[in-house]
């Protein structure tokens, strides 16, 4: 098999060049790849997304460089195999791509004006419905992550004009709905708790609060990851801290706990 080297690729026409060129030889002479499917492949792209995900909140570059690599492999993969079963190829991939992003753009590409980006969102949102979607909502794949699809379905909507006018407004609903979850969920008389009930009640507190988040302009997908990175970074110092004295996180006490969380809050 030919081996085209790097050097010779210093533009992103022949880059790309290279990359399909690697995974034709891949195809045909790994064991491995030439096994591969697009749904043996599809929970390795999910994986390889929330690596580039965790780079990008973290601001590691360098890793953010090579997991946008392994990404656009897997792009280029799907494609492959699906030419293979002549369903279609990686230019049709990119020229559906680049003829959709023309004709949502038609401030760009044509003669209608706006004003702001939310003008760009409406539009887009109605060239979607006049392409021949059901729904402003069709678009929020089913399989997200609640959170994630909480903000876009939020998001969505608002591309329409379904939004609260204030945010204030939006921090009333949070205070609407954290009411009528205690109402539901009081410790005093938790063995009286109808657990559906609540549930259902906490799920509008969050909706709600995620709401407000989007209006602050906080993702609060990024928000919930950088408390889980600074809680597990926290937690890590007590159990060093504990292991330093010799004990296990059984024989300290909560006391013990919680000095050296403060401990690492102060690091």
């Amino acid at each position: 098999m030919a081996y085209i080297a790097p050097e010779s690729q210093n533009t992103p026409g022949k880059a790309f060049e290279r990359l399909l060129h690697v995974l034709d030889t891949l195809r045909i002479a790994c064991p491995w790849d030439r096994k591969q499917t697009m749904e043996s492949l599809r929970h390795l792209t999910i994986e390889e997304m929330y690596e580039l995900t965790d780079a990008i909140l973290e601001k590691d570059y360098a890793e953010v460089k090579k997991e946008l690599g392994d990404v656009m492999m897997h792009l280029v993969f799907y494609a492959k195999i699906a030419a293979e079963q002549n369903q279609f190829d990686v230019v049709e991939v990119l020229n559906t791509v680049c003829d959709k992003l023309i004709a949502r753009h038609p401030h760009i590409y044509g003669d209608t004006s706006v004003a702001n980006e939310e003008d760009v969102k409406r539009n887009w949102e109605a060239i979607k419905l006049a392409e021949g979607n059901t729904s402003v909502l069709s678009g929020v794949p089913k399989g997200l992550p609640a959170l994630v699809k909480a903000y876009r379905i939020q998001d969505k909507v608002r591309g329409v004009g379904f939004d609260w006018e204030d945010k204030s407004q939006v921090w009333l609903k949070v205070e609407e709905e954290l009411a009528e979850f205690k109402d539901e969920f009081d410790l005093e008389k938790s063995h009286d708790i109808d657990l559906d009930k609540a549930e259902d009640e906490f799920g509008d507190l969050l909706f709600s609060l995620i709401n407000y988040a989007r209006h602050l302009k906080i993702n609060p997908e990024n928000a919930l990851e950088r408390t889980n990175k600074k809680f597990i970074k926290r937690f890590n110092h007590i159990e060093k801290r504990a292991a330093e004295n010799g004990q296990t996180l059984q024989e300290m006490t909560l006391d013990e706990m919680d000095r050296y969380w403060n401990e690492a809050k102060k690091l």
